[in-house]
């Protein structure tokens, strides 16, 4: 039976779904479940969660342990043939803070700042030392496991892992599987199933080319009319207005929310046209407000999971299906976050680009897609830039690479001039010490 490392298992939640769904799975729930984390109390609170669960679901069918810090992450992951990423690097406290205050005195408002933009930078400069150790236990125990990631700058990271190490890995995201029903139902458009959509780009904006529901209907014309017509109203309540602005500029929809995608470009976040925040309803420091709420949340769940009260139905999330497939060799399909190797004819092959792909014993295949359209294909290459030079910045440590990702930023670049971006970029270095190696 396979052995599963999850690596940052104090994400208490996000463990409970992913290991939840393996223990549900018949060919997964007689493995080895082993606990990664640096933080021994997250720790060992989510070794008593998923302990409960194992009992309550699993008549304890699975062996779960639990490795405590640095120097026991290879022995976490020896053996393993999965291994799934959960990390955050510095937490909300203090980094995901600074990521946002910083910035806020050059007058740069971020919505999430996980995925582009300054946030979206500096988190992958402190992740990537990271994964490079987990990479090179990887190489020595476990050479031929998945590494299956989650961790924001998904592109960055699982780009980075890609290309510069030999870990085989996909880059997984909710907002795949939750699109093309998401946009239907928001818009109460009725539709038969199954539906037939194609969906390609880069991790959180990947683009909606095509949609038809199970009749062959293409439901592209409706969805103009009711979206074009929600951005009209002058009492809108809908908190999806920046993707709705996407298909009337840009013909298509895409895969991640409103929330994020108005800090991905330099049209909708300006402190020149303030009045954009209301009229799109665009939430800056969400992120931060979120992280309170999940604290807030846990808290609250924490003493009923430490007292075994926890069940588990399985879910939608891709892991235990890529697993199950890999495993079974029973075929299986999903969006993956994969190295372009002619996928995607219009963007890099460097890039880590969002297609469909096949998971069997092969494992996980990046299909053909072909060409975007260009104007979606442009949008994407303004984020590319910023992720190809981070990336950069991450192998070389030369801080002109981290200047050079900022001043290309499509949101940071619109706001700030090239001294303040440089200087903004200095503050965030000094202030991230001890979370970042030495730039040069």
């Amino acid at each position: 039976m396979p052995k599963i490392t999850f690596m940052g298992a104090g994400s208490t939640v996000f463990a409970k779904n992913v290991l939840g769904d393996s223990l549900l799975t018949e060919s997964l729930r007689e493995g080895v479940i082993a606990l990664y984390d640096i933080d021994a109390q997250r720790l060992d609170e989510s070794y008593i969660m998923i302990c409960a669960l194992n009992k309550n679901t699993n008549e304890n069918r699975a062996t779960i342990e639990k490795y405590l810090g640095v120097e026991n992450r290879r022995a976490a992951l020896t053996g393993a043939d999965f291994v799934v990423n959960a990390i955050q690097v510095g937490g909300y406290d203090p980094c995901t803070i600074t990521d946002f205050e910083i910035p806020k005195k050059y007058n740069l408002r971020q919505t999430i700042a996980d995925t582009l933009g300054i946030g979206g930078i500096f988190r992958a400069l402190r992740t990537i030392p990271v994964l490079e150790g987990f990479a090179r236990d990887m190489e020595a125990v476990c050479p031929d496991a998945w590494f299956l990631n989650y961790t924001n700058p998904m592109a960055m990271l699982a780009g980075y892992m890609q290309r510069f190490t030999g870990v085989k890995t996909v880059g997984l995201c909710h907002s795949v599987q939750a699109c093309s029903r998401g946009l239907l139902h928001d818009l109460g458009i009725q539709h038969s199933e199954p539906l037939f959509e194609r969906i390609g780009g880069i991790n959180h904006m990947g683009w909606l080319v095509e949609l038809r529901d199970a009749d062959g209907t293409d439901l592209y014309p409706e969805i103009r009319r009711r979206a074009i017509a929600e951005l009209e109203k002058t009492d809108s309540k809908s908190w999806d207005l920046v993707r709705y602005e996407y298909i009337r500029r840009f013909s298509y929809y895409c895969t991640e929310s409103s929330e994020h995608n108005s800090e991905y470009n330099n049209l909708f976040i300006k402190e020149r046209y303030p009045e954009n925040i209301n009229r799109y309803h665009i939430p800056l420091d969400e992120y931060p407000r979120r992280c309170v709420n999940q604290i807030a949340n846990w808290k609250a769940d924490r003493e009923r999971y430490l007292h075994g009260e926890v069940s588990h139905r399985r879910t939608g999330e891709y892991a235990s299906y890529i697993m199950e497939a890999i495993t079974t060799d029973r075929p299986y399909k999903i969006g993956g976050n994969v190295l372009n190797r002619g996928f995607i004819e219009n963007l890099p092959a460097d890039a880590c680009v969002e297609v469909p792909c096949l998971v069997n014993r092969a494992g996980v295949q990046g299909c053909y897609f072909g060409k975007l359209p260009t104007q979606c294909a442009a949008m994407n290459m303004t984020n590319i830039n910023v992720q190809l030079l981070t990336i950069e910045a991450a192998v070389t440590k030369k801080k002109e690479k981290i200047y050079q990702a900022a001043m290309l930023d499509p949101h940071t670049s619109s706001e700030l001039s090239i001294d303040d971006i440089v200087a903004l970029c200095d503050d965030l270095i000094a202030a991230h010490a001890g979370w970042l190696p030495e730039y040069k």
